[in-house]
């Protein structure tokens, strides 16, 4: 169960003096930030996130638990093995008196680079340069490479941020709801598939988290609101479409599964909701406090929105690869 001072302060805390670009990788940092804190009692926070891992020693101490997590499983569940690529190849870098932005500090992230690529066949979509994460060139790759490192070592039972064990959560939704529908099904039984370890997952609070999604539906007033149904715990069906989305909470922020990553809702209503994505168009900033036609002049719709600063704003996977190169 998600820690309850969490969800309640979600709808509060998600009102942040961001920009609206940086919600997304803010949610990400402070997810992986906590990850690295559990796994090597590091003490980074989503503000220190790349001036703590630049030197490239904690991304490799962690490459090479990987390896080490690998081969376990695979003594472990030989037979489940047998149809992953496992990585293998430890990385050797340099742990003592790197400094940051030293020559050192860039052949330990060049190693790791290298190893993402080469042991994890990880794509370059996914992937970051060197400076990208020494010189802060692109933040944005170097933390869903990152994510995606994080995802593969939860196959080999390796402890996932919270937003891993949350698409895990969703998945295995979605496997059961197949399952029913093809047990009610007439055919030949599908052959068992072969038992993997599965780490104890961190569920959200479905109780308030209903609470929270009507809470941000509410911060528009028009008298037709975007249509957005709850169908189970957790699901709902946006818009005039069949269309379902996975919700959950992620600490001080509500977060919506989207094709292969996440968004915040306040941004996926941006996006679909015909009223406010009218205001994103003639404002590059967090929602403002007062949408009025004298200031922005766009149609009557500026005026439906309640007093309240929205500043969540993150970019869905397919969005945030569209734009990385």
């Amino acid at each position: 169960m998600a820690d309850q001072s969490n969800i309640q302060s979600a709808a509060s805390k998600s009102i942040r003096p961001f920009k609206s670009s940086e919600e997304y990788l803010y949610a990400m940092k402070e997810d992986l930030a906590e990850w690295l804190n559990t796994l090597y009692d590091l003490d980074i926070t989503a503000d220190t996130f790349m001036d703590g891992l630049e030197t490239g020693c904690a991304l490799c101490r962690h490459a090479n638990n990987v390896n080490r997590a690998a081969l376990d499983f695979q003594l472990e569940y030989p037979e489940a093995a047998q149809s992953m690529k496992l990585p293998c190849k430890d990385v050797v870098f340099q742990s003592r008196n790197v400094v940051p932005g030293s020559f050192l500090a860039r052949d330990n992230v060049s190693n790791f680079i290298a190893w993402c690529r080469q042991e994890l066949w990880i794509k370059d979509v996914l992937m970051f340069e060197t400076n990208d994460l020494v010189e802060r060139c692109n933040e944005k790759n170097f933390v869903l490479c990152l994510l995606e490192v994080a995802r593969r070592g939860s196959k080999f039972g390796m402890l996932a941020p919270m937003l891993i064990q949350l698409e895990e959560e969703i998945e295995e939704e979605i496997r059961d709801q197949e399952n029913l529908r093809d047990a009610g099904e007439p055919g030949e039984q599908s052959s068992p598939k072969p038992y993997i370890w599965q780490q104890k997952r961190v569920l959200c609070d479905m109780r308030n988290l209903d609470e929270l999604v009507r809470e941000i539906l509410g911060q528009c007033s028009c008298p037709a609101q975007f249509p957005m149904t709850k169908v189970s715990e957790g699901k709902y069906k946006v818009g005039d479409s069949s269309a379902l989305i996975f919700i959950r909470v992620l600490r001080t922020h509500v977060m919506v599964r989207v094709g292969g990553g996440w968004d915040t809702l306040e941004h996926y209503l941006d996006k679909h909701d015909p009223c406010r994505s009218m205001i994103s168009l003639y404002h590059n900033e967090p929602l403002p406090k007062l949408c009025t036609a004298k200031k922005f002049s766009p149609g009557k719709s500026m005026q439906c929105w309640k007093e309240k600063t929205v500043s969540t704003d993150s970019f869905p996977l397919y969005s945030l690869l569209s734009d990385s190169r």
